[in-house]
């Protein structure tokens, strides 16, 4: 099955506070790095070319890969789980490479310092990489409760906002002739006392975050052999996830947001030095550094509080408004309260300056774990690590983008740090009006994207809710699960009998494949049709050429062809099927999204006025799935009779749901029934003695009403139900026994399925991608 590490109980403050150490270290990496960067332009004079080169091209091939590590993490085995030795490694990683970084010598050419400088700065970054994505993704999957979630990133936050307290302290040092005799000095040596403490902080969460193994799980393989592959799902991934318009605005609104400050917040030691002290460095003495360590302060025990507290009361919409609000106030309150020779006035700006950056990874870390949710939902994945990378590289390029912005404003001002105030007062004027208002309209612009975002406390209640429901289909989650024993009140069950067709218990495996080989050839009745690929899912748009490939192989063994949908593709199941010479029970596919059903409708009739429909099927297992009444599913029948009243018209459910709801049995044309004793724990050599009883069950209700079984299969491969295993010669052995039954019994039955499908082991446990007689490349299994 797919692993699904979240939990709805409170988290213990030990984890929290283990997640929060780590967030310390991905914090004061990037809050130590912009204040060492000055370093690069004020002392060993790189050009504003070199600075943006250094801020973008790093960055840009971080931004690359971080979406394969959060593919890699998702799908990784391992008995620590999927993200413990990622985090161990990048920390390893980021902490040498930083060291080796800052390893700058004046004496050495600009040329070298330049191109040294880049060399680690990329292996830096690979290093963050793979940390920081499996490390985000640890946070999101720690509680599936709405308002946990805000705790735990309020808490990570409020321990990773230390680190901008901290960090604005070493501008005291390193300018400060009596610490060293020079800022390159300065870098050179605290690298190391930064980047060991740094280091062994993101190790905190790989060695005390609680995960399970995931050694026996159904992921995608990592293999070199399948990189091809893996890069392509990346892509479909990216897709999906900005198919989610809740996802994109997130990732807009942190980019505008994140992006605009950091333009700007490089260029704090020029503002503060060159517009308050005119450009003596020495002269600020705490000013600089008090900036950072305020605003930080300010977003520790004022910010991250209230906004946990509105997040809580009024939505997490809501505090994100209010508090980037109230940041717009900040900003222009330091536009007027930045005076020369009175530097002390900015720190009534703080508070306010402080509530646009200070709140938005605390509310869009947790807003991100409910979106993760929502792509659960429509795919049946657990992907933080795709997420969070995705969102992350938002995050990422806009910081690169921010850096080669800031080098850009430096050169569009005509900005010198050999020159002081009185010499370039036009282009100090301009540093600090973009060190105000370009923030300002970032900030703007993300509370546009974000005006109508719309998942809420109910929304996510009631998303969660239908996730609860699928887990507690126990082994299977959502299709094909009628629960284990729903028989076993049948004296002929508890018997342990089997059906008169049976073939021998102690058949010798070259005798079973012989007798398969043999009923497959003789032709089903009807077969399942399986239209996805590797790497596909319901969401992908089919092609003719794909469903023409497919239906060619199983065209020579059926009478029948059985489709589920007549949207992206499977519309064009009908017409391959006719062109084979064969029938069709064509489906509309009923889910919770009422849209998309009338478009199932519409394309079902369709295909019926078109003539390539002989039964049409309204809805699978919708009732099993609890996502309608029965009075809502009979107005989509009564749609469908009306519209099409020369064709026989049914619902595809469970078969005791026409047991139990009489009026399906009183509308439908033909019962159409799904009847599988591997779900309900039957061995299976007394299962197709328990499909007759089923049958029989239905029999009793339908009065003169024909009764087609419309699926039926066994796996080869998975875990066991009960007394249900799955494997190669159990499936032999009843592919073959409900073959002579279903003949036997004169019964109209449609084998499910035709081919292995990858991305039903997300809906429906490892089992869930074997019930094919072919395999998923189309190789016949058996």
């Amino acid at each position: 099955m797919s692993t699904v590490e979240t939990t709805s109980s409170k988290i213990p403050f030990g984890q929290k506070l283990a997640f929060g150490v780590g967030m310390f270290a991905n914090q004061m990496f990037p809050a130590i790095l912009g204040i060492f960067m000055v370093v690069l332009v004020e002392d060993l004079k790189f050009t504003g070319l070199m600075w943006g080169m250094i801020y973008l091209f790093p960055r840009l091939l971080d931004a690359i890969t971080d979406p394969i590590m959060g593919f890699i993490s998702d799908n990784t085995k391992s008995r620590w789980g999927r993200r413990r030795v990622y985090v161990l490694i990048g920390s390893i990683i980021m902490g040498v490479a930083y060291i080796f970084m800052w390893q700058l010598f004046k004496e050495n050419s600009l040329e070298y310092n330049f191109w040294y400088f880049f060399f680690w700065s990329i292996i830096f970054y690979l290093g963050l990489t793979f940390f920081s994505v499996p490390y985000v993704a640890m946070g999101y999957e720690m509680s599936d409760d709405f308002h946990e979630r805000t705790n735990i990133m309020a808490v990570a936050q409020w321990i990773g906002q230390w680190a901008w307290v901290i960090a604005p302290l070493f501008w005291l040092i390193m300018y400060d002739p009596e610490w060293f005799p020079s800022a390159d000095v300065a870098a050179r040596e605290l690298a190391i006392w930064v980047a060991i403490p740094c280091a062994i902080c993101a190790m905190i969460p790989a060695l005390f975050i609680k995960s399970k193994s995931t050694i026996s799980e159904d992921y995608e393989p990592l293999n070199l052999s399948n990189i091809g592959g893996s890069l392509t799902k990346i892509r479909d991934s990216f897709k999906e996830a900005f198919k989610i318009k809740e996802f994109r605005k997130l990732c807009l609104s942190t980019f505008f947001i994140f992006n605009a400050f950091n333009t700007v917040a490089s260029l704090t030691f020029f503002v503060i030095v060159y517009k308050l002290f005119n450009g003596d460095a020495e002269a600020t003495g705490v000013w600089v550094s008090l900036f950072g360590c305020l605003s930080a302060l300010g977003t520790t025990f004022i910010v991250i509080p209230i906004v946990t507290g509105l997040s809580k009361r009024l939505g997490k919409k809501k505090a994100f408004m209010i508090c980037q609000s109230i940041s717009i106030i900040g900003y222009i309150m330091l536009y007027f309260l930045f005076i020369p020779g009175k530097p002390w006035l900015y720190i009534f700006a703080l508070p306010f300056f402080s509530f646009g950056i200070g709140s938005l990874f605390t509310i869009m870390m947790s807003m991100t774990a409910d979106v993760i949710d929502i792509d659960e939902l429509n795919t049946g994945k657990r992907r933080e690590g795709t997420f969070g990378a995705i969102y992350w590289w938002m995050v990422k390029v806009g910081y690169a983008i921010a850096g080669a912005l800031s080098g850009g404003i430096i050169w569009l001002v005509g900005f010198n740090s050999d020159l002081s105030t009185l010499e370039q007062q036009g282009a100090v004027d301009g540093l600090h009006a973009f060190f105000c208002f370009f923030p300002m309209l970032g900030t703007i612009a993300a509370m546009f994207i974000m005006r109508d975002y719309d998942v809420t406390e109910e929304r996510a209640s009631e998303i969660r809710a239908k996730l609860d429901k699928r887990k507690n289909f126990d082994l299977a989650i959502g299709s094909s699960f009628y629960g284990k024993n729903k028989l076993e009140s049948l004296i002929s069950i508890h018997e342990k009998t089997s059906y008169a067709t049976d073939v021998d218990q102690d058949i010798s495996i070259e005798e079973l494949k012989i007798m398969f080989d043999n009923a497959l050839k003789s032709k089903l009745h009807g077969i399942c049709f399986s239209p996805y690929r590797e790497g596909q899912n319901v969401n992908h748009k089919l092609s003719g050429t794909q469903i023409d490939e497919r239906m060619e192989v199983i065209a020579p063994y059926t009478t029948w062809v059985r489709s589920f949908s007549c949207r992206n593709g499977n519309e064009l199941i009908p017409l391959s099927a006719r062109s084979k010479g064969l029938n069709t029970m064509v489906g509309a596919w009923i889910g919770d999204n009422r849209s998309q059903n009338d478009l199932e409708i519409k394309g079902l009739i369709t295909q019926a006025q078109k003539g390539l429909v002989n039964i049409a099927v309204v809805g699978n297992e919708v009732l099993l799935r609890d996502e309608y009444s029965i009075d809502e599913i009979v107005e989509y029948i009564k749609k469908v009779k009306e519209a099409l009243p020369d064709i026989p018209v049914g619902y595809v459910d469970a078969y005791y749901q026409f047991v139990d709801h009489p009026q399906l049995v009183e509308l439908c044309d033909v019962l159409l029934i799904n009847c599988y004793p591997f779900w309900e724990g039957c061995s299976v050599n007394q299962s197709t003695a328990y499909l007759n009883e089923m049958y029989e069950m239905v029999k009793q209700v339908a009065g003169e009403k024909p009764i087609i079984i419309t699926e039926t299969g066994w796996p080869n491969e998975g875990s066991e139900n009960l007394e249900a295993v799955p494997s190669m010669i159990n499936a032999m052995k009843y592919f073959v026994n409900v073959t002579n039954w279903y003949k036997d019994k004169g019964v109209e039955m449609f084998y499910f399925s035709s081919f292995d499908e990858s991305w039903k082991v997300h809906q429906e446990g490892d089992v869930g991608a074997r019930w094919g007689i072919w395999d998923k490349d189309e190789n016949f299994k058996y």
